[in-house]
């Protein structure tokens, strides 16, 4: 896994779209998918990174960066990395767990203090694990923003941790804790909070310190309060209010309503490296990593029947070609992101400039797309 790891770091090349699109070299299935995201499925621009089983990155690109000038896609461009924020922020919680300054199946109350409260909530019931594995029965708080606040003006609005969980708090409990599953956003601005009680420091900062600057993700960060654009070269977001809607530019935005659960912003290649050290033993000791890896069935009617379980912020998903994916998965308005990896070193990343797909059948390439990635 070593040699992989360092292979994978040291070897950049981009294999021409001009070849690939004929099919030739180990990369045409990919830039082939590519093409057809954004031919058929109509995404303005559609982005990857892969690692192949001889330890070798490539980078594809597809459509174009801005559909007003028709700029060219930059090459490994950022993109606001969504909810794969979550798994940078549990590998936190996770080495916190292994410093012994968290433990999974403590109470949230015993680090949030008459925080966790609504009908049917309480943080005496819900542990740290529960959070991190969406198994907590607390209200998702996005369920409860609008269109507007998501991408239209208010996306420049900022909005404080605590605030979100007002919102969310507002509402009843889905579930009792530990009885079900359900994807919450909520879970995740608490586990946030948990880092910064215990640290006594910024959450910015603890990912930043921990993650990003330990395993050298250049092109990785949490945006900073009130920053709204892209620092690098990327390509725009757009966001569509139904299938067949027009595209809106809403590349700037301020995305504090993420935070802990979705605020980052990365590139395929770097969201590629991250998954591959984190499996690979980089970021957590085997205990930890072993917890984040053990997964619970989901029956959640957002996610489709491809066999996909939870663990601690991290997925797995089988694969067409045998064993397992590890990822998340991330959509922001003007953005989607498939990342994920295996145990032997394959990695594969893809983004597209809309999470909401022009096209009914768009998110269903694109996790295709990501299955023929790792399988090619």
């Amino acid at each position: 896994m070593a040699a992989v790891m360092a292979a994978a770091l040291a070897v950049v090349g981009t294999l021409p779209a001009s070849a690939a699109s004929q099919g030739r070299g180990p990369g045409g299935a990919v830039q082939q998918g590519l093409d057809r995201l954004v031919h058929d499925d109509r995404y303005p621009a559609a982005l990857a990174a892969t690692v192949g089983r001889d330890g070798r990155t490539r980078h594809y690109t597809s459509g174009v960066a801005d559909l007003r000038t028709g700029a060219k896609v930059p090459v490994d461009g950022q993109v606001r990395a969504g909810s794969n924020t979550k798994t940078f922020v549990a590998t936190v919680v996770l080495q916190l767990v292994g410093e012994g300054k968290v433990a999974l199946d403590d109470p949230v109350e015993d680090y949030l203090p008459n925080l966790v409260r609504g009908e049917g909530i309480d943080g005496n019931d819900i542990t740290v694990r529960q959070l991190l594995q969406h198994t907590s029965g607390l209200p998702n708080y996005t369920d409860y923003m609008t269109e507007e606040d998501l991408a239209g003006e208010g996306r420049h609005t900022y909005v404080q941790p605590r605030a979100l969980l007002d919102m969310a708090f507002a509402h009843k409990a889905d579930f009792a804790p530990g009885t079900s599953w359900m994807y919450s956003n909520t879970n995740y601005i608490l586990a946030g909070l948990i880092i910064e009680k215990v640290t006594r420091r910024p959450l910015a900062e603890q990912v930043t310190h921990r993650v990003i600057d330990r395993i050298g993700l250049r092109h990785t960060y949490f945006p900073g309060v009130g920053e709204e654009r892209i620092r690098k070269a990327h390509p725009k977001g757009y966001f569509a209010a139904k299938p067949g809607a027009p595209l809106k530019d809403v590349t700037e935005l301020d995305p504090s309503w993420g935070w802990a659960a979705g605020q980052m912003v990365s590139t395929p290649g770097d969201l590629n490296r991250f998954l591959t050290a984190l499996l690979g033993g980089k970021l957590l000791a085997p205990a930890q990593l072993a917890e984040m890896r053990t997964t619970v069935e989901i029956g959640d009617s957002d996610f489709d029947d491809s066999g996909v379980r939870f663990g601690l912020g991290l997925t797995s998903t089988p694969l067409s070609c045998g064993g397992l994916m590890w990822g998340h998965g991330g959509d922001i308005p003007g953005y989607a992101t498939r990342p994920a990896a295996t145990d032997d070193g394959r990695a594969a990343s893809i983004a597209v400039t809309a999470n909401r797909a022009p096209t009914e059948r768009g998110p269903g390439h694109v996790d295709a797309l990501l299955d023929t990635a790792l399988c090619t």
